[in-house]
């Protein structure tokens, strides 16, 4: 299995994740990829006048329902699509990927995966719009939304139907092996790893902890997009709410470091002084990372967001505004500090060998059990829930991308697929399983944002529109 992967990782890196320096700049590269979600998160925020501050208050009164309309449209409510959005980022990409990136790129990371995560604020937001307005109810009164659907109908309508319709297949290729990758094989991998040293028989037995979590995901997906948006809207709150504080017990318990911390963050992000690959090499770990964790730019999020009952599709590309905001701005700051804090992240130090075997999930378990000693079971048990809330979403991304491709008849085979994917990810590497999700995200935003890129003037009108409706105030009066 090992081997597949690493066949699967040199054919991916080498289409997609070219070094645009040309090996110019020694000590580093710069992944096309990567610099192509920079370059795109930093030009939607402008081209939308910086919408992810303009609107947030806003954004947060849709979210509590304050502008539910008679004619809102879909299968669930913005709420229970932020959830289920925030169920699929809000996991080990927060407590794994964060530890990597430290681990790798140093504490100057964290500087980098803010920063990424403020740019993904509006990419989400214009993405998820894109996917309002152009998708698509099914006879069977399903919805089919997200890149698949904007790419090839939105594509179609400025007259590039044959562009649309390729960039649509890709992205949804590459959804599907995302999901199986990143949305599946990571989570259990990673969950194995912090779950196998609190519970030495699984460490013996990997592919029963597979088995199980193949089953219990198993149930859940086989209910559809309403039962795992139920389970995700318990779940998210109340994993985010433990996660919340016991970071932030342990930060202010250790009160007068966090100035330090700080300043370290802000020091070696621009000249850091152990990471490979100096600036660039940081700056790259941060954004590789952020983007793994929120998924800005991806356009995996929007196919679940095109299923919210909404009357303007803006108003769902707001909500979705908080998901970067939520998961890295917040959750990966307090797993930054708290890592940066304890010092567990040094390659020489008590835990380089969780380091060098980039076990992120269990080298977070250590930071925070060098305050809280009892609290590796609360992490464990907390890295469990991220992984199978994480699993339950893109098990949906990958399953409408399969029914993209193949048609809704066709879609039990991909559970199968989907669940033995689990059991295999219980006996194969970390590092490997690291890469091949990477890879497979990452390769996503590629003709995503082709699709952003030249539909943005349908979203800068439709986002036009709305403020001023907004502003004349008629969203109050038709809100129920």
């Amino acid at each position: 299995m090992d081997s597949i992967f690493e066949q699967l990782n040199s054919i991916l890196a080498s289409v997609f994740f070219f070094d645009i320096f040309f090996g110019q700049v020694e000590g580093t590269t710069m992944p096309f990829i990567v610099a192509w979600l920079i370059a795109g998160g930093v030009y939607l925020t402008f081209r939308f006048s910086f919408i992810n501050v303009r609107m947030f208050g806003h954004a947060f009164k849709i979210i509590t329902g304050k502008y539910r309309t008679a004619e809102d449209i879909g299968e669930i409510t913005p709420f229970q699509s932020l959830a289920t959005a925030l169920s699929a980022t809000v996991g080990l990409g927060n407590i794994a990927g964060v530890a990597i990136a430290i681990s790798i790129g140093g504490p100057g990371a964290t500087f980098w995966m803010i920063l990424a995560g403020f740019f993904g604020m509006t990419m989400k937001f214009t993405e998820v719009t894109l996917a309002q307005i152009y998708r698509e109810k099914r006879p069977d009164g399903r919805i089919m939304g997200g890149a698949m659907q904007y790419l090839s109908r939105g594509l179609a309508a400025k007259e590039h139907k044959k562009l649309g319709k390729v960039l649509a297949v890709v992205f949804a290729v590459f959804a599907i092996g995302g999901s199986l990758g990143a949305g599946n094989a990571f989570q259990t991998s990673q969950a194995l790893g912090s779950t196998a040293d609190l519970i030495p028989f699984f460490k013996e037995y990997p592919i029963v902890f597979g088995l199980i979590m193949a089953v219990i995901v198993g149930f859940v997906i086989i209910g559809g997009i309403k039962r795992i948006a139920h389970t995700a809207e318990k779940i998210v709150p109340a994993m985010v709410l433990i996660y919340l504080m016991a970071s932030l017990w342990i930060i202010l318990a250790h009160a007068a470091q966090i100035p330090q911390a700080i300043g370290t963050i802000f020091t070696e992000a621009f000249a850091p002084t152990a990471a490979a690959g100096g600036m660039i090499g940081v700056l790259v770990q941060g954004f590789k990372r952020a983007a793994f964790s929120s998924e800005a730019g991806i356009g995996s999020a929007a196919i679940v967001h095109s299923t919210a009952a909404v009357k303007y599709p803006v108003r769902q590309g707001m909500v979705a505004l908080y998901e970067p905001f939520i998961d890295t701005i917040v959750i990966c700051t307090m797993t930054a500090l708290v890592i940066i804090i304890t010092g567990v992240y040094d390659p020489t130090g008590e835990f380089a060998n969780l380091v060098a075997s980039h076990q992120g999930a269990a080298l977070t378990s250590a930071a925070y059990g060098t305050v809280i000693s009892w609290f590796p079971v609360i992490l464990t048990f907390s890295v469990i829930l991220f992984a199978f809330s994480t699993m339950i979403s893109w098990s949906y991304y990958g399953e409408r991308s399969w029914t993209y491709l193949f048609g809704e008849k066709y879609t039990l085979i991909y559970k199968l697929i989907f669940v033995s994917f689990t059991v295999m990810a219980s006996v194969t590497s970390a590092n490997n399983m690291l890469n091949f999700s990477d890879l497979l995200v990452l390769a996503m935003a590629l003709p995503n944002i082709i699709g952003l890129y030249m539909m943005q003037d349908v979203v800068h009108t439709n986002l036009k529109s709305y403020l001023h409706k907004w502003r004349e105030g008629e969203l109050d009066r038709e809100a129920i």
